[in-house]
């Protein structure tokens, strides 16, 4: 007999259809279907009631509200550590104008999704910078003054680099010049990308779950930089708060206009459709400031301190694929690389001559601090086939910084290492105002506060990432990264990474589809 229930699973037989050996999905009672308008938070709840209810999705968001959802989700992901209903709501967030500095921080997540401003192609404005705050008027001329010279360089450099591709190259029969021209623009940016500060000014999206912006919260309240504390309590208060809504103001124009035609019952309907939601009152509302990650940054600095006192660093090449070492050497050197400015291999060497009571005391102290609710930092993340140490500048690192699923441990960016020069300098005679702009803004972090210093560290300098994966991500990393079209640094890069893993795994890399750059006779191509 057919169901009364408009909501049942099994329609009633239709003795009238053709047989068909084809699965008919409908017909089986699978319904598939997509969401919109919906309060991230009561997605979670009415998705999570799947475990405990039979209802249908669509009966489920009938029958709740926000209330009900505070409650459950109090209960269930509060109280009991059901985490993985938090991975149940998602939120698209802009965060506009924050600098490069907090750019690299926020996108530190191994589950992100994101797009930033690309300094690839678009041109950046002089005067659009981060200025830290509580800079007297003497310090923030002074720092104003580098900004203004890495600006002037890097508009200088554009304008240079430009001119001498266009130049040089032949525009292809098939493109039309003004594309040919923005492509040549598009290059120059490549090279005078190097000279933007972290000071920068940028913009960037994200669609996070609420799971992954609790943890984000709770690392950026974490750091020593203010701005990007500043940062966690505004990405808390957002999504506290009420999304931005676009729909809201034509619902309240057309209320508007209801109501002025008399239509006072139609108006109230749009008015309450238009209400402000709260986009994760519960899910963000318990995201604090880490002690875990504040402490044991701070004890195992001092560890690294004590353990590579007077060693200088290594010279190091811009790869090292690293030998495999045993577990316990593996996490003690993880745990102390982030901490100091070594290359891997010479902080491995110096804990693989140390007592086990010694290497006991590094894991121990990257262990004290967890706290009842906080994940294993990612330094413990272990047992990948490929662990690569990248020494390379700043821009590069960024696009580098995109692979999520390597687990990338960080050593803070500095002026210590030195920065590269790109070659197409050479030939165009821009060099030394690459140069001079580059030793003015070092000269000025050397009498800045430390507050302030490291957001005069342009894109140019070089940094170590250290990077493990599993062969996947390595195969998909190398073809990607050398594929013409990309920035000439990271192509280098993921070519010294092929190289290194065909020395030593031949039969893996033999059918890689991976390319040599050759820049200069790529520069036209996409």
């Amino acid at each position: 007999m057919p169901s009364d229930n408009p909501h049942s699973l099994t329609p009633p037989p239709n003795p009238a259809a053709p047989a068909s050996p084809r699965l008919d999905l409908e017909a089986a009672g699978a319904r598939v279907f997509a969401l919109s308008g919906v309060e991230p938070e009561l997605v979670a709840y009415a998705l999570a009631r799947y475990s405990r209810s039979a209802l249908s999705l669509r009966e489920s968001l009938r029958e709740i509200n926000s209330q009900k959802a505070e409650k459950f989700l109090n209960t269930f992901y509060f109280q009991y550590g059901h985490r993985s209903i938090a991975d149940l709501a998602h939120v698209a967030f802009a965060i506009e104008r924050l600098s490069l500095l907090a750019a690299i921080e926020v996108a530190d997540e191994s589950r992100w999704d994101g797009q930033e401003r690309s300094t690839r192609y678009q041109n950046f404005r002089s005067g659009d910078w981060y200025v830290p705050a509580g800079l007297s008027p003497a310090p923030r001329a002074l720092y104003e003054s580098a900004l203004d010279a890495l600006f002037a360089a890097y508009h200088s450099v554009t304008e240079k680099v430009w001119r001498d591709y266009c130049a040089r190259m032949t525009c292809p029969q098939e493109m039309e010049k003004d594309r040919f021209e923005r492509a040549m623009r598009a290059r120059a940016f490549d090279v005078a990308r190097y000279l933007l500060p972290l000071a920068t000014l940028t913009s960037l999206g994200q669609i996070v779950s609420a799971r992954t912006l609790e943890a984000q919260i709770s690392r950026l309240l974490s750091s020593e930089y203010e701005e990007v504390r500043e940062l966690g309590n505004a990405l808390k208060r957002a999504g506290a708060g009420a999304a931005y809504d676009p729909r809201r103001e034509r619902l309240s124009q057309a209320a508007a206009a209801l109501r002025r035609s008399g239509e006072d019952e139609l108006a109230a309907e749009l008015e309450d459709s238009a209400r402000p939601a709260a986009t994760l009152p519960t899910l963000v509302k318990y995201a604090e400031p880490s002690p875990y990650l504040i402490e044991s940054r701070r004890e195992l600095r001092q560890l690294a301190a004590e353990l590579l006192a007077g060693a200088e660093p290594r010279p190091a090449p811009r790869v090292t694929l690293l030998e495999p070492a045993s577990w316990e050497i593996e996490i003690a050197a993880t745990l102390l690389y982030g901490a100091c400015d070594h290359p891997y291999a010479q902080i491995a060497d110096i804990i693989s001559g140390l007592d086990a009571c010694r290497r006991a005391e590094i894991l121990e102290t990257g262990l004290r601090r967890r706290g009842a609710h906080d994940e294993l930092a990612r330094e413990w993340r272990s047992g990948y086939s490929f662990i690569f140490d990248i020494f390379m500048d700043l821009g590069g690192f960024r696009d580098l910084h995109r692979h999520r699923r390597c687990v990338q441990i960080h050593q803070p960016a500095s002026f210590r290492h030195g920065y590269d020069t790109p070659a197409p300098l050479a030939g165009c005679g821009a060099e030394a105002d690459y140069h001079a702009a580059l030793a003015k803004a070092r000269q000025a972090a050397s009498e800045l506060p430390p507050a302030a210093a490291p957001y005069l560290i342009s894109l140019a300098y070089r940094k170590r990432t250290l990077f493990k994966m599993d062969a996947a991500e390595a195969a998909y990393l190398v073809e990607l990264r050398t594929a013409p079209g990309g920035h000439f640094s990271y192509r280098e890069t993921a070519w010294e990474m092929f190289q290194a893993l065909a020395a030593r795994h031949p039969a893996f890399t033999a059918r890689l589809r991976v390319k040599k750059p050759d820049p200069e006779r790529e520069l036209v191509q996409r």
